[in-house]
């Protein structure tokens, strides 16, 4: 039965109708990872003007979406501006997977991306996520029936595996999500059950690559312009998706498309533009959110924005303790003043 949930519909001419699916590929895109309340609208438009040439949202839950909870339908709303960008979707019932699919469509995202990988127990554990790595025969299926229910290209993020297998079924699962009709794979280098711990194997992005003729998106460990382009060239992938690393230093899509296009390095943000991105970021948290909230889920970003600044750790302690906005803008207004004395 089809449930139909209100969303505001994004312009019709989204990334998916004006621009082939191949074509976001052609230049080796460096991709905003979805993270969970981190690759929301805001962040995702400040990565896109610091150099990220793809975007996908943070991950929707299906039975969420599907029953019209308001976090759900946000996360999936689309503006004129926010292209190309991808609207990843998890759950563990693939009739339930392909609904949600089908709504995703409505708001014209570049593709829908199925989450197969995310680690976390409360949802790997029920069977979403990389759970589906416990049976690769299953998640071929789910895949072919979303696949089957849109007419945007869909595509899979996962892992190398659900756990310490000697031999990783990647490589077979590439082959068998590409018959079932997926049309790219990003494929994190680590097993569900490594987390975020140990070091991501590229080399297993690139075997699934050697058997395959979709794009495949190298994942895990990108931590510099030099790691993207290391990571390319070892696996002869076609893109590189960001994660973690986005979160303290959006500035790296913009080197690594200098390295990958110029072959040079990028300069290193000035502190000026270290604290103007505290000031765009604050402003533009509040502007979507009540201040109170705004300001606080901003304050994860500042270790990273306020990096290598001469007292650093003193800007993060005053603005730490500040849930103002005004007060927050008073602060980065007085340390720029003393940066530049």
């Amino acid at each position: 039965m089809s449930l139909a949930v209100d969303l505001p519909l994004a312009s019709p001419l989204g990334a998916s109708a004006s621009q082939p699916f191949e074509a976001l590929f052609k230049a080796r895109p460096a991709i905003l990872a979805p993270m969970e309340d981190v690759s929301d609208a805001v962040f995702r438009a400040l990565c896109r003007r610091r150099g990220a040439d793809l975007c996908v949202t943070e991950f929707v839950n299906a039975e969420g979406l599907l029953r019209g909870c308001r976090t759900a339908k946000r996360k999936m709303v689309l503006e004129p501006d926010d292209r190309p960008t991808a609207i990843q979707i998890y759950g563990s019932d693939p009739a339930r997977l392909a609904e949600a699919a089908r709504i995703a469509e409505a708001a014209r995202p570049a593709f829908v991306d199925i989450n197969c990988g995310c680690w976390v127990p409360k949802i790997a554990g029920r069977g979403a996520g990389a759970g589906w790595l416990r049976n690769p025969a299953a998640m071929v299926e789910m895949a072919k029936l979303v696949v089957g229910t849109v007419s945007l290209p869909v595509t899979v993020k996962t892992r190398i595996g659900y756990g310490p297998e000697n031999e990783m079924p990647i490589v077979d699962l590439a082959r068998r999500l590409e018959d079932a009709g997926v049309r790219a794979l990003t494929i994190h280098c680590r097993t569900a059950q490594m987390g975020h711990s140990g070091a991501a194997d590229w080399s297993w992005a690139a075997k699934a690559k050697s058997v395959v003729s979709i794009p495949v998106i190298v994942n895990g460990d990108i931590k510099s312009a030099a790691d993207a382009k290391r990571a390319l060239d070892e696996t002869g992938c076609d893109g590189v998706m960001i994660g973690r690393a986005a979160i303290d230093h959006p500035w790296l899509f913009g080197e690594v498309r200098q390295l990958l296009d110029h072959g040079v390095e990028q300069a290193p943000p000035t502190p000026a533009e270290r604290l103007a991105l505290c000031r765009e970021h604050l402003l533009a948290n509040v502007a979507t959110r009540t201040e109170t909230y705004g300001v606080k889920v901003t304050r994860r970003h500042l270790t990273g924005y306020l990096r290598g600044l001469r007292g650093a750790a003193s800007i993060r302690k005053r603005l730490l303790f500040c849930d103002s906005l005004a007060g927050c803008l008073e602060i980065l207004a007085e340390e720029g003043e003393r940066l530049a004395a």
